[in-house]
C-alpha cells in the first residue's frame, strides 16, 4: 500500500486528538521494567515501537536473527495481528473467546494483564497462554458502513479462574514476528462493593473506525471514500459492531480516562466492583448494591436503559461521580449481532438519520436533569480550572483557595450550567469551579464543575472537564489537589455522609 494511503489511515488514528488531548493514554501503559522474552531466549524491552516508514514494505524478521528491537505495534493496513473478544465482561468461572488475524500466518501468545496500581507498574502480568497458530481471518464484512467480524473463527478461549481479581483487564496479542496489538476486557461480579466502576464500552465503541486502512473501516464519526479520504459525521455509520478489534494499537481511544482513575483508585484502597455499561444496560449489575456508582471517563453514549437504571440507583440513595465531559449526549439503541448474540450492534442516528432525534436535549431530557450541568463544546487548547466555594467540603485540605487556578485542567471538552434547564430536584447544590476558555472562534465561554444532594441522599458529582481523571494518576499531569478532592468526594461517599 502506497504511503499516500499509509498518511490517510494515520489521519484517521488523530482524527480525535484535539477532542481528547488524553485519549488511550500512553503507551505502554504498563509503566514498570518488564521485559519480554522473545522466540531465541533473548531479553528485550516490553514495548519499542518501530514500526514500519510509511510506504515501507512489511518483511518478517528471520526467526533465527537476534533481534534488539522489542514487540513493534500491528496496524490496520497490514493487519499483522488483530483481534477482539465475545464479550465485553465476565464473571470468574465464565469464559472469554477471542476471534484473532494473523498476517502472515504464525504462532502467536496471549499476555493477560490486570490493571492497577501496583506499585506504579500501572498494571501486572496474570498469565499467559499456550503458544498459539494464527490464521489470516476472512476480510471484515461491511454492510451500510456496518464493519463487522462476526465470521471470524475461535482462536482461544480464556476461562477465567475462580480466583482472579476482578477487574479492568487487557489481553496483548504478540506474533512470533514481533508485532503486538491490544484486546481489553472485563472480569466483574455481584459481589457488594462501596464503589461500583463502570467502564464506557459503548461509548468506546462508537468512535471505532477499525478497519483503519482507508477504505472499509467506519465509526459514529468517520468514514473513507473510494479515493482514501476520511469522511464526517454526516457519512459516518449510523451503526457499528462490538464483533470487530479496535483500530490502531487495539485499545479504544478514550481508555486512558478510566485507567488512569483505576490506578489511583486501587492505590489508595477503595472497595471496588466493576461492570461495563452494556452490563448497566442489560440489567446484569444491580446499582442499587453499591454506595456510589463511578464513570471515570468519556461516557457520551447512553442507552434507556442505562439512563432510567441510573437514575432509579440515584433515587434509592446510590451516589454518582462523573469524573469526564459530554456524558449522556447522545442516545442510543442496542440490538443483537447477525448471529443473533444479544448487544453486539450499537445503534445512534444523530440527526441525519430517520426517526426522533439523538440527542436526549431534544427529547426533553436534557442532561442536566441528571448531571447539574450538561454538554457546552470543545476546549481547544487547556484552560486553568477557577475553584469556586473554596469553602466548600470538597476542597478541603486540598490548599485549594478562591480563585485559584489549577493549570491546564480544563481540556477536551467541557459542560457548564444551562440556566434554561431544569435543574434535577435536589435539596442542596452547589457549582465548584467556573472557568473561562476561549472556542475555536475565541469566544469566551466558561466550564463549570457541580455537586448536588438529591432527596434520598444520593450525592451527584460532574467534574465537567476531560482532565479530571488524568489528575489523579496521568504521568506529567497529576495534581495533589484533585487527588484530595475527589479523596474527600469518594470517602463522604463510602461513609454515606
Amino acid at each position: 500500500m502506497g504511503s499516500e494511503q499509509i498518511r490517510r489511515w494515520e489521519s484517521g488514528a488523530l482524527a480525535h486528538a484535539v477532542t481528547d488531548p488524553f485519549g488511550q493514554g500512553p503507551l505502554p501503559w504498563l509503566r514498570g521494567a518488564e521485559h519480554y522474552f522473545d522466540d531465541t531466549g533473548q531479553v528485550v524491552p516490553w514495548y519499542v515501537d518501530h514500526a514500519p516508514a510509511p510506504g515501507a514494505r512489511n518483511i518478517p524478521a528471520p526467526r533465527n536473527r537476534t533481534r534488539t528491537n522489542g514487540p513493534r505495534t500491528a496496524d490496520d493496513v497490514h493487519g499483522q495481528i488483530k483481534g477482539f473478544a465475545s464479550t465485553g465482561a465476565a464473571a470468574p468461572g465464565e469464559a472469554i473467546d477471542f476471534h484473532v488475524t494473523v498476517d502472515p500466518p504464525q504462532q502467536f501468545s496471549v499476555d493477560i494483564y490486570r490493571i492497577g496500581h501496583y506499585a506504579g507498574d500501572g498494571a501486572s502480568k496474570i498469565t499467559t497462554s499456550p503458544r498459539l497458530s494464527g490464521i489470516v481471518q476472512p476480510p471484515p464484512l461491511a454492510a451500510d458502513r456496518t464493519v463487522s467480524c462476526h465470521h471470524w473463527w475461535l482462536s482461544w478461549r480464556l476461562q477465567i479462574p475462580s480466583y482472579w481479581n476482578i477487574g479492568a483487564y487487557v489481553a496483548v496479542l504478540t506474533t512470533v514476528d514481533g508485532y503486538r496489538s491490544h484486546v481489553p476486557f472485563t472480569v466483574r461480579d455481584d459481589q457488594r462493593a462501596d464503589l461500583l466502576l463502570l467502564l464506557p464500552d459503548i461509548t468506546w465503541q462508537a468512535y471505532n473506525l477499525y478497519p483503519e486502512d482507508g477504505r472499509t473501516g467506519a465509526s459514529l464519526y468517520h468514514a473513507w471514500d473510494e479515493k482514501g479520504r476520511l469522511l464526517g459525521e454526516s457519512e459516518a455509520a449510523h451503526t457499528v459492531s462490538f464483533d470487530r478489534p479496535y483500530a490502531g494499537a487495539g485499545l479504544p481511544l478514550h481508555v486512558g480516562h478510566a485507567y488512569d482513575f483505576i490506578r489511583w483508585a486501587e492505590r489508595y484502597g477503595y472497595d471496588l466492583a466493576y461492570a461495563d455499561t452494556r452490563d448497566l444496560h442489560a440489567g446484569r449489575i444491580d446499582p442499587t448494591r453499591y454506595r456510589g456508582l463511578v464513570f471515570p471517563g468519556h461516557d457520551e453514549y447512553w442507552s434507556t436503559n442505562m439512563r432510567r437504571t441510573t437514575e432509579q440507583a440515584r433515587e434509592h440513595g446510590t451516589s454518582l461521580v462523573f469524573l469526564s465531559a459530554n456524558t449522556m449526549y447522545w442516545q442510543v439503541e442496542l440490538g443483537p449481532s447477525p448471529s443473533g448474540v444479544e448487544d453486539r450492534l450499537l445503534t445512534c442516528r444523530k440527526r441525519g438519520g430517520p426517526g426522533r432525534p439523538a440527542l436526549w436535549r431534544e427529547q426533553d431530557k436534557a442532561e442536566q436533569q441528571l448531571l447539574g450541568i450538561q454538554y457546552a463544546g470543545r476546549v481547544p487548547e487547556p484552560a486553568p480550572l477557577v475553584v469556586r466555594n473554596a469553602d466548600h467540603w470538597l476542597w478541603e485540605a486540598t490548599g485549594a483557595h478562591e480563585g485559584d487556578e489549577i493549570e491546564g485542567l480544563v481540556a477536551g471538552e467541557a459542560d457548564r450550567y444551562f440556566p434554561r434547564t431544569a435543574l434535577p430536584e435536589h435539596q442542596g447544590r452547589i457549582l465548584l469551579a467556573h472557568s473561562p476558555y476561549e472556542d475555536s472562534e475565541g469566544v469566551t465561554r466558561h466550564q463549570e464543575s457541580s455537586l448536588y444532594r438529591a432527596p434520598s441522599g444520593a450525592l451527584v458529582f460532574a467534574s465537567g472537564t476531560f482532565a479530571w481523571s488524568p489528575a489523579l494518576d496521568r504521568p506529567g499531569h497529576v495534581d495533589t489537589r484533585v487527588q484530595r478532592a475527589t479523596a474527600n468526594l469518594l470517602d463522604r461517599i463510602c461513609k454515606r455522609d
